[in-house]
């Protein structure tokens, strides 16, 4: 994988029990974002057992052990 262009902060965590149908994801600039589950319909549709298997991949993206699609931090902030 490659970074993306201009982007200079990473995904340090992904956290699905915070908010009930989102998806809060810490940034290691401090900041954390917070989505609706619906912005991701393959990963609302997986149980929250599976949802717990994510891999962050070169600080940028991430995916999940039960699932074969990358989704990046472009995808999160909507760059």
């Amino acid at each position: 994988m490659c970074r993306i262009a201009g982007v200079t902060t990473g995904i340090k965590n992904l956290d699905f029990a915070k908010n009930r149908g989102k998806m809060a994801v810490s940034l290691s600039d401090g900041r954390e974002v917070i989505v609706p589950l619906s912005m991701f319909p393959d990963i609302k549709k997986m149980s929250l057992k599976d949802r717990d298997g994510w891999m962050i991949l070169d600080d940028q993206f991430f995916t999940f052990e039960k699932l074969t699609k990358v989704f990046s931090l472009s995808d999160i902030l909507k760059l």
